[in-house]
């Protein structure tokens, strides 16, 4: 619950003690505490909108998908033009899960069948860059709880996509250090990029 660092931070901004809060907010001062350091998992929505609003935080609720994402036409589209740069030999799989019980989370396509014999390619597609770095730390936090050495980041070729990832700079070459042209022309002929690499479909 990262929101209890949040609580804790704009309480203390605020000069006031858990037990003020606490007092202000209907609750005891030890069920502030252990909001903050995200040890009540069972606290409500009700309870945390209650504190924010006694320490100045406006809280808010965001869904994210769950066991069975809806994927979006253009995040399909996205997919299939990947797949019409592919040599034909090779596999492609789409919503593959991470290896993580609990983890719902899936890796967009997963290419494999290369020769010579290589590992797996783990592909993340991205229709719009709306921020590219932000962007690209969650896909290199799935690179490292899936436990994968290489990612092949796929995204919508457009102009605003291209400007965002010019934008990004060093962070997208340390993350996908191969060309382009290069990973595209190994994928069409059925051979591994050799490492990670972002391109334009």
């Amino acid at each position: 619950m990262a929101i209890g660092s949040d609580l804790r931070t704009a309480r203390r901004m605020a000069g006031k003690s858990q037990r003020d809060v606490g007092r202000a907010a209907g609750m005891s001062y030890s069920q502030v505490g252990r909001i903050e350091r995200a040890g009540l998992p069972t606290a409500s929505v009700y309870q945390l909108a209650r504190l924010g609003a006694v320490v100045g935080l406006d809280v808010r609720i965001r869904g994210y998908p769950g066991r069975e994402p809806i994927r979006d036409a253009a995040q399909v589209a996205l997919l299939q033009r990947l797949r019409g740069h592919l040599s034909p030999q090779l596999s492609f799989r789409t919503e593959v899960p991470l290896p993580i019980e609990g983890d719902f989370r899936a890796w967009d396509a997963v290419i494999a069948g290369f020769v010579p014999p290589a590992g797996a390619l783990h592909a993340e597609g991205e229709t719009r860059l709306y921020d590219a770095q932000a962007q690209l730390r969650r896909i290199a936090l799935k690179v490292r709880d899936g436990g994968v050495d290489v990612v092949l980041v796929v995204v919508s070729d457009t102009r605003t996509n291209r400007a965002a990832v010019r934008t990004a700079g060093v962070t997208i070459q340390e993350l996908c250090p191969i060309p382009a042209r290069n990973a595209l022309a190994a994928l069409r002929a059925g051979r591994h990029p050799g490492g990670s690499a972002l391109v334009f479909v």
